[in-house]
């Protein structure tokens, strides 16, 4: 994975430019932006990172930048850093999924804590979808009649049902599921189902 950025969310030049003295006097590569729009025209969802983001601002606040993120199915690691925190919309921000909610003027330690647990989310993020997306591409070279045999089996249809369901014989279905096996690398179709249902893979559908 490529390295991971920090980016800078806020209308102040000077809370800008402090944060990203400070972040990358940790070691963090840094991007800095004035407004929400400008960060949405220039974000590309495939960079690692995560976003330090003011709550005021004008045009589009932090909140709803954060709202529109989750409409593009955009999924990001934000902390917000505010001077106007209230409840409702820490919040609020939380129950998005915000890794933190922090006031300025921010101690610098907290900051550094914060933007490492959210980069700490992005990379667990990003391998879980890696796994996810090679499971679904695995799953993919299955032929229709593979898929068919599967999908009993996980239901826990011994071989002799499977066969007299599909009209084949009973040899014809350890075939199939010798295969399955085979193709996606697995020790038992059931735990092939274990691996997809925890990666949130449709083993029919994928």
């Amino acid at each position: 994975m490529s390295e991971a950025t920090v980016f800078i969310v806020d209308d102040d030049v000077a809370v800008r430019d402090g944060l990203a003295m400070l972040l990358e006097s940790a070691g963090y590569a840094v991007e800095t932006f004035a407004s929400s729009k400008a960060f949405l025209d220039a974000f590309d969802p495939h960079r690692p990172g995560c976003i330090v983001l003011d709550v005021r601002m004008p045009e589009l606040s932090g909140p709803q930048l954060q709202e529109e993120l989750k409409r593009r199915e955009v999924r990001v690691p934000i902390v917000f850093l505010t001077a106007h925190g209230d409840i409702p919309t820490t919040v609020r921000a939380i129950k998005a999924g915000a890794v933190d909610f922090l006031t300025k003027p921010v101690d610098a330690r907290l900051l550094l804590d914060s933007v490492r647990a959210a980069l700490d989310r992005d990379r667990s993020d990003r391998a879980s979808d890696a796994e996810r997306e090679a499971l679904r591409r695995t799953l993919a070279t299955l032929t229709d009649r593979e898929r068919d045999v599967l999908a009993l089996a996980v239901s826990g249809l011994p071989n002799k049902m499977i066969a007299r369901r599909l009209g084949i014989s009973h040899r014809t279905v350890e075939a199939y599921r010798s295969h399955i096996l085979m193709k996606t690398g697995a020790t038992t179709l059931l735990g092939l189902a274990q691996v997809a249902n925890a990666g949130g893979v449709s083993l029919i559908d994928a």
